[in-house]
């Protein structure tokens, strides 16, 4: 939705209206597919956690439709939809590479990426656009450095994601041709590497994958997840974050810029407080009863759909203090964000890192940042699975 739309501006993400908690309720997908809604915390966590709300069985040949226009969350064969033994075995070929441990080998290069995008803002005429030159940049350009794709254009990249996570911005037609020409990319990709392997996660993929005998067809869904994956839920933080602290979170930026420990915190509740998503298209992680399971009191039958709402989760006031969060508070109970269980989000420790340095290093660099912006005048990317600005322009 652009600035001059006749339509009532979009709230910003920190500001749109959450489930409230409370018990299991019933609701519907654009499908016509009834939902069960969970909201409370103990209770996202018990979904996410319990072997009975599996992710396989919505691919099952009697499974209710999900989304009007499939996307790569809709492929079988992605790390996403698989469980148990399966899922662990896909899960082990990159799990290593993305341990804390792992991800603290690469803060100095990440630090490299963020500082070298500082200098080129710094170097353009005011006011400049923060989307383009910083909040999606970053984490794009990272993945490729993580995964050997320096080479590759990066808006080809962009477009893939974009139609990757579509969520009615694309029809079905426009989907597929994305996804088959991002499949054959990653085929040849996963082929080159096998034959001249190199020091990137791509070549750790397929040495693990072919030792542990992965078919080669969840090879390739597996980098193409991890493309998108790994810069599109940054991102969208990121930016979503940025408009924020430019705007109701102002008072937190003298922090963030001189101590990056409170930065590290602030980014857990950012993530915690900001979603990623209104759930339009789907209100929630999503997960299937493979038999009848008590939720908070309420009975959901086996072969119900089940919507797990991380968003509301993050608010709820039993576990966290409401109203407007204190951002150099530590979190008193592990967030959701990135979900719980054996589906808890691969690339969590690496988006954490990205996200604490992107904004202590964006605060100490330009301590007057200012926006050029209303919550009335951004423009919003609109019709993906996520909502984040489009554009966000920022003087100093």
């Amino acid at each position: 939705m652009s600035a001059d739309s006749t339509s009532r501006p979009l709230r910003p993400m920190h500001r749109i209206s959450l489930p409230e908690p409370g018990p299991p309720r019933l609701g519907t997908l654009a499908t016509g597919t009834p939902v069960w809604i969970v909201t409370r915390y103990s209770e996202v966590r018990q979904v996410l956690m319990d072997p009975r709300f599996n992710r396989s069985s919505l691919h099952a040949p009697d499974a209710p439709p999900l989304l009007v226009v499939p996307n790569l969350l809709d492929s079988p064969d992605g790390l996403v939809n698989q469980d148990g033994a399966a899922h662990q075995r896909l899960r082990g070929t990159v799990q290593r590479a993305f341990t804390p441990r792992a991800v603290a080998r690469w803060r100095p290069w990440v630090a490299s990426v963020v500082e070298a995008l500082l200098d080129d803002l710094a170097a353009q005429d005011r006011p400049a656009d923060i989307v383009a030159a910083y909040t999606r940049p970053l984490p794009v350009s990272v993945i490729c450095r993580l995964m050997g794709l320096e080479h590759v254009d990066r808006e080809r990249i962009r477009h893939w994601a974009d139609h990757a996570l579509s969520g009615g911005a694309h029809s079905a037609e426009e989907v597929g041709l994305a996804m088959r020409e991002f499949g054959e990319f990653a085929g040849e990709l996963v082929a080159e590497r096998r034959r001249s392997p190199g020091d990137d996660l791509v070549s750790g993929l397929v040495a693990a994958g072919d030792d542990l005998g992965i078919e080669e067809r969840r090879l390739v869904t597996l980098v193409c997840g991890l493309v998108v994956a790994g810069h599109e839920t940054t991102m969208t933080a990121l930016g979503n974050s940025v408009v924020y602290l430019l705007t109701d979170g102002q008072g937190a930026w003298k922090g963030l810029a001189e101590d990056g420990d409170a930065a590290a915190t602030a980014a857990e509740q950012l993530l915690r407080t900001i979603p990623l998503s209104e759930g339009r298209v789907l209100p929630g992680l999503i997960r299937r009863a493979v038999e009848d399971t008590e939720v908070g009191g309420v009975t959901i039958p086996a072969g119900s759909v089940v919507a797990v709402q991380t968003n509301s989760a993050g608010r709820d006031p039993d576990v966290f203090p409401p109203g407007e969060p204190d951002l150099f508070a530590p979190l008193t109970s592990p967030g959701v964000a990135f979900g719980a269980g054996p589906h808890h989000c691969l690339g969590a420790w690496l988006a954490r890192l990205e996200l604490e340095l992107a904004l202590h290093r964006l605060a100490a660099r330009f301590p007057h940042l200012r926006a050029e912006f209303t919550l009335e005048t951004i423009e919003w990317r609109e019709g993906q699975m996520t909502r984040s600005p489009l554009r966000l322009p920022v003087s100093w």
